[in-house]
Formats: C-alpha cells, structure tokens, sequence
C-alpha cells in the first residue's frame, strides 16, 4: 500500500518524496493499530490503568530511541518557553488519551476514532488562530469534509 501512496504522489509532482508525509502516513497507520489493539487490550481492564500501561511502553520506548540517538540533553540548555510548551502539551496529551480510551471502552472503535479524528478540524482552527496559518478554500473544504464523514460515520 505504501509504495502505491509514494508512486501517486510522485506522479502529482513532487519529485522528492517529504519526509513529513512519510512521518504522517506512518502515524496514521500506527494510530489505526492503536484504535484495533486497544480496544481488544481495554476490554478487561479499567481504560485509565490501560492508559498508564500504554505511557509506560511509551516511555521507555522513546528513552530507547533518544538514547540510541544520542539526543539527550541537560534541562539547562533547553529553551524554557520550549519545555513549557511540551509541558502543556503532554497535559493535553494525557487528557486525550484517557477521554480517547474510556470511550473506546464504552463504545464501538468504528464510531470512537471517527469522532477522535475531529481533532484535524481543530487543529486547523487553531493553526490559523495561533500559529498564523492560512485558512485557504482547500483547507476549508478538506476540514468540512473531515467533518462530514466523522459525523456520519458516528452516527
């Protein structure tokens, strides 16, 4: 499926492959796996001690891959107004995960990560409100569709 994805892409166009669109086509596929993998995994426990479990693997996984990476760095030499921004982040984060995980407890994974996916909506409505992105007519339209089909699909 993914050679496919390059190929069209490609044929559009773009003679380099982004790497960014490389990143976020693996990130919708793991986010898919994580919709399939924890609803089965949250069936017998409660969702927020399965959401702890999940941040632990999390953890140590990405303290694996920073330290294969040789990426650390002292807390000194890091922008403050950087750390407090991932700070708030992961607060948003944790949130998210524990509403995201209840619901797909309580509900089926084909209504939940529909719903969960109207985040792209918002953050293309707060990109253009804090970052200063712009609101072009394919964006707009690429947003309502998303929106659309989240609500269809939910209902």
């Amino acid at each position: 499926m993914m050679p496919s994805v390059i190929q069209a892409v490609r044929k559009a166009g773009h003679d380099m492959m982004n790497e960014w669109l490389l990143f976020a086509l693996g990130s919708a596929f793991f986010a898919a796996l994580t919709a399939i993998l924890g609803k089965i995994g949250v069936q017998d426990m409660a969702s927020n001690l399965a959401t702890f479990i999940r941040t632990l693997v999390i953890l140590l996984m990405t303290a694996g891959i920073v330290s294969l990476r040789h990426e650390w760095r002292a807390p000194d030499t890091l922008s403050r107004f950087g750390l407090l921004m991932l700070v708030l982040s992961g607060i948003a984060t944790g949130l998210s995960w524990l509403c995201y995980w209840r619901a797909l407890q309580l509900g089926p994974a084909s209504r939940v990560a529909p719903i969960d996916k109207l985040s792209v909506v918002l953050v293309i409505l707060f990109a253009a409100a804090f970052l200063g992105e712009s609101l072009t007519w394919k964006v707009m339209l690429g947003g309502l569709l998303i929106m659309s089909g989240a609500i269809v699909l939910a209902l």
